[in-house]
């Protein structure tokens, strides 16, 4: 098994950061960040705080003359995905493994139709409660990357490298047996707590103590437990009940990465939730109400800002 040494990251946001600060710290391999050139110079004039620590990491921009990596991580927004796609070229060679980081369930297919699906590892993050405010972040708790791989994609060997990276580097992981029903359990939690979260402007605590809140994210994850179960995906509603016990290890300030957006301004990404619930029920014949009036509702907040 090669052991990975360098490491390439595209994607400074909320998710970013909090493993780009976890390897830099670690000193356990050479880390990356791809940038284009504006971003790199904004970068260096505005600086990087990570939990109120300044830092310098080593930047490379798209195209430059550097080795490939042993390991891509993208951490970006699902709508800046094929610029990132993009953006790794150069850095991607024979050997090198590619993990998104990314929310929902299409990011490793939009990856492997570039680089091929024997590079990528099927990857998310869960239990992170990272705040990112312009180049700052914050974070009480780093969560985990769930990962493995697909039956026919990267091989057991790209496991266990990466797992060895994560153990040098103290990042929490996880390779479950199937990786594919955990994605898929992710996207359900996502699909409620992110999308409700921004609607209501309700952080993580609200969650904790609010049964009608919690009923929301019970009926938008219904729609993704149906059209999960028409697809053989092995989930049930026991799975839904794991979901608020993830909510509740969570710091009651914490913020989704959707509401962060909508206080900010920014475009969400709506479209990866309710949008792919919606097109999946259509394919499917399967109703989703509920995720058409989030669509609605959050494709309205942003017009309004």
């Amino acid at each position: 098994m090669k052991k990975i040494e360098s490491v390439c990251l595209s994607g400074l946001g909320a998710v970013g950061c909090v493993y780009a600060s976890l390897i830099h710290d670690s000193e356990s391999a050479r880390l990356s960040v791809v940038a284009d050139a504006e971003r790199i110079g904004r970068y260096a004039r505005d600086g990087i705080t990570i939990n109120g620590k300044k830092y310098g990491f080593s930047f490379i921009a798209p195209g430059s003359d550097s080795p490939p990596a042993d390991l891509v991580l993208i951490a970006v927004k699902q709508h800046d995905l094929d610029d990132s796609i993009r953006a790794i070229e150069q850095f991607v060679g024979k050997d090198t493994i590619i993990m998104s980081l990314l929310n929902g369930i299409t990011s490793e297919e939009l990856i492997g139709r570039v680089y091929g699906m024997e590079k990528v590892l099927r990857a998310f993050v869960v239990g992170t409660d990272s705040v990112r405010e312009g180049t700052g972040v914050a974070f009480t708790n780093p969560g985990k990357i769930v990962f493995g791989a697909e039956r026919g994609s990267a091989s057991n060997e790209a496991v266990g490298a990466v797992r060895e990276l994560f153990d040098r580097t103290g990042i929490r992981c996880l390779v479950p047996d199937d990786i594919v029903r955990e994605q898929w359990w992710k996207f359900m939690l996502n699909v409620g707590i992110n999308q409700v979260s921004a609607i209501l402007r309700a952080p993580y605590g609200v969650f904790h103590e609010s049964a009608e809140a919690q009923e929301l994210l019970r009926m938008a994850s219904l729609e993704v437990l149906a059209i999960a179960r028409e697809k053989g995906i092995a989930l049930t509603e026991a799975h839904m009940a794991e979901h608020l016990e993830v909510i509740r290890t969570l710091a009651p300030a914490g913020k989704t990465s959707m509401l962060q957006d909508v206080e900010a301004r920014r475009k969400t990404e709506v479209e990866l939730f309710a949008g792919a619930v919606m097109t999946m029920g259509r394919e499917l014949g399967i109703p989703t109400p509920v995720n058409d009036l989030f669509y609605l509702t959050l494709r309205a907040i942003e017009d309004l800002y």
